[in-house]
């Protein structure tokens, strides 16, 4: 109450700047543009994708799929081999270019981003095979992320923490090449996780892994998506899925076939047919 008339110059012109970002975020009629009036102010939205396709020559891979996240939401994909999911993440992340159709992430287009602006916005990627740097410790992996959003004064801190988080911390001093295919996978989300994404995208992360490694990534999805990380997560193990997810979507033939719990996913006949191997 007592603050209200003590407005600094600062204030004015932090005031001044919101209002003409607010106002270019309108079009000539004075409506919001559709970027904002999707995934802007106002929305739980954080993505959607509008009317998105991929052509690859006369292959279609991605088929006019409206596709959305809110924020901190955990969002699993599945469906069946070719159905166009790995592609659609890398849509996303700028990977491929989209024939036609929009990408729209917190208030932004982003269609037309290169990736590192992508992940500069906020949008992390894990993909199926671990990109580590086998010759570098899990120290200096960790630290090629954690230097982009710290100051030196606290970097080796910073990387420490971002280590037993990921239950390496004792593995520091190990070069990556020499640490598991899980430990491996750990490492890599950790890294995305150190830049401190709103949007972390993993495509198959416990492929190939032990019960208690796939075990240990869903704790750690789980932990990081606790602190606010919204997911998207590419998975063919149904039960881990049921673990992590908040909600599921279907993919079939580039298309959305169902969205829904896991719980209705796994009742759909249509859904068992065609991914689950029912009849």
């Amino acid at each position: 109450m007592g603050h209200q008339n003590s407005m600094t110059a600062t204030d004015t012109a932090t005031d001044t700047d919101s209002t003409e970002e607010s106002q270019t975020a309108l079009d000539a009629a004075g409506r919001q543009s559709p970027p904002v009036a999707a995934t802007g102010p106002g929305t739980d939205t954080l993505l959607q994708t509008s009317g998105l396709t991929k052509r690859f020559g006369g292959f279609t891979a991605i088929d006019n799929v409206d596709f959305s996240v809110d924020e901190g939401q955990l969002r699993c994909l599945i469906g069946p081999n070719g159905a166009g999911k790995s592609t659609l993440l890398k849509l996303i992340t700028g990977r491929h270019d989209a024939t036609s159709g929009a990408i729209y992430y917190d208030g932004e287009d982003i269609a037309d981003l290169r990736p590192n602006d992508r992940v500069d916005l906020g949008i992390g990627m894990k993909f199926q095979v671990p990109s580590v740097f086998d010759e570098l410790t899990a120290y200096e992996n960790m630290r090629l992320s954690v230097q982009r959003t710290h100051g030196d004064d606290n970097l080796d801190e910073a990387i420490l923490d971002g280590l037993k988080r990921i239950d390496l911390a004792e593995r520091a001093t190990t070069p990556a090449g020499e640490l598991s295919h899980g430990q491996q996978g750990r490492l890599e989300i950790g890294m995305a996780a150190a830049l401190e994404p709103d949007l972390l995208l993993l495509d198959e992360p416990v492929a190939g892994l032990s019960l208690e490694e796939r075990r240990e990534v869903a704790d750690l999805v789980t932990e990081l998506n606790g602190d606010g990380i919204a997911f998207i997560v590419i998975e063919h193990d149904i039960d881990f899925v049921a673990e992590i997810a908040d909600e599921v979507t279907v993919l079939h033939g580039g298309q959305v076939f169902r969205e829904g719990s896991i719980e209705d996913i796994r009742a759909d006949d249509e859904v068992r047919r065609i991914y689950l191997g029912g009849e």
